[in-house]
């Protein structure tokens, strides 16, 4: 794998037995034993930058792990391609985008070029959204192809989604982050949520003066409270609503705003949002932006851990695992009520969703004027996430989908 620094850390099955609920680890021996020498390959469209990579990065090790002969390939495009893709990824999710012959013509024939020269010879083939959907024209009588949903398509721009679903449809089935999202298609649909690594540098432990010293990194202040959001700088995440939010709150508290993110390598709108972000902090000197590489692990678990209080304000969202990061380390996280968030977000017990600036500002006083139920929430998170989206559930479900789809 190549594009960055590669997260080295544990990457083996029977590291989780004291960290997932018990008798996960044992299970996941169990079923891998039925698919011993059966082959299995991911493909997407970037290998660093967004959820989608940082999970496969994960997922593939432990797949090898489990005696799963596991392969993970990206696709390649030109800067056209992937401006074409992020509209299709903004019209999947709502949002009006024009769509001419030529830009489906582009998408059409990058997958053409992909799939001479990829090898897809393998019992299972998950394909990642949309940009690489029409590669399923490669598929082989003997082998079974699942595409792999990672966004919010429960309103898409109907002209786009029909598009596309020509190419859906020619799958052995579709799966989806949450129920909301499912289509109607005549191919078998599943339920899988996504999964963070408790593992992985972004999760795990850290000491005190580990996350002190980034903080200092950036020059910080660790001497009150910190408002946090960690996303792409995208107009999905609301990056400038919860500028607005952390203004209201200013008013009454003394507090500061972090905004750390960076940008995917398939997203070519990240630099306006960036500079938009920037404009709207108008010299504030206690917001703070950070525009972060791929591999900023470490820095981003630290931020994490610092935070008083972490934001996930997104528009539309396919699940935001940043959700569930947060939460993993024991704090209370504020969310849009939107896509994934909510099933990640149990009000009033793990966080608070909301549906406007104001009533993000008023979640977030609440919990900065009442830390004992700030901290409280925070416990009740890291259970609930240890129970439903840690990476040893995830890798069960596939490897269940794998058994369920070869029939064995």
């Amino acid at each position: 794998m190549t594009g960055g620094r590669m997260d080295k850390s544990v990457m083996t099955w029977e590291a989780y037995r004291n960290i997932a609920p018990p008798g996960m680890v044992d299970l996941g021996h169990r079923i891998s034993e039925r698919l011993k020498g059966k082959t299995l390959l991911h493909v997407n469209s970037t290998r660093w930058g967004g959820g989608v990579a940082e999970m496969l990065h994960r997922l593939v090790p432990l797949f090898q792990d489990l005696g799963i002969d596991t392969r993970w390939d990206v696709i390649e495009g030109s800067p056209e391609f992937y401006q074409v893709t992020k509209g299709f990824h903004n019209a999947l999710q709502g949002q009006a985008q024009t769509m001419t012959t030529q830009m489906y013509e582009t998408y059409l024939k990058t997958s053409r070029k992909n799939g001479r020269k990829m090898d897809f010879n393998s019992d299972v083939v998950v394909i990642h959204d949309p940009q690489p959907a029409p590669l399923v024209y490669k598929k082989k009588k003997h082998s079974k192809w699942l595409w792999r949903c990672h966004i919010d398509v429960s309103r898409p721009q109907r002209n786009v989604w029909n598009f596309l679903k020509d190419y859906v449809s020619k799958y052995d089935g579709a799966i989806f982050s949450l129920p909301d999202f499912a289509k109607r298609l005549n191919i078998p649909q599943y339920l899988v949520y996504p999964s963070i690594d408790p593992l992985s540098d972004k999760n795990k432990e850290l000491s005190e003066k580990k996350i002190f010293s980034i903080l200092a990194k950036y020059n910080i202040p660790s001497d009150k409270p910190m408002i946090l959001q960690v996303s792409r700088f995208d107009q999905f995440k609301d990056p400038l609503g919860v500028i607005e939010a952390y203004k209201m709150v200013k008013k009454f508290n003394d507090c500061c705003l972090v905004l750390a993110g960076g940008s995917a390598a398939d997203d070519p709108e990240g630099m306006q949002v960036l500079n938009d972000v920037k404009n709207a902090a108008e010299k504030d000197e206690d917001i703070f932006i950070l525009d972060l590489p791929p591999d900023a692990n470490i820095e981003i678990n630290a931020l994490q851990r610092a935070a008083t209080v972490v934001i996930q304000k997104s528009l539309r969202e396919g699940f935001g695992l940043t959700v569930a990061e947060a939460m993993w380390k024991g704090k209370p996280v504020i969310g849009g009520f939107v896509g994934g968030i909510t099933v990640q977000i149990v009000y009033g017990q793990t966080g608070f969703t909301v549906n406007s600036l104001e009533g993000c500002a008023y979640r977030i006083r609440h919990l900065l004027n009442n830390p004992e139920f700030a901290r409280k929430m925070g416990q009740n998170a890291k259970e609930f996430t240890r129970r439903n989206f840690l990476i040893t559930r995830h890798i069960i479900d596939y490897l269940s989908l794998m058994i369920a789809n070869l029939n064995l």
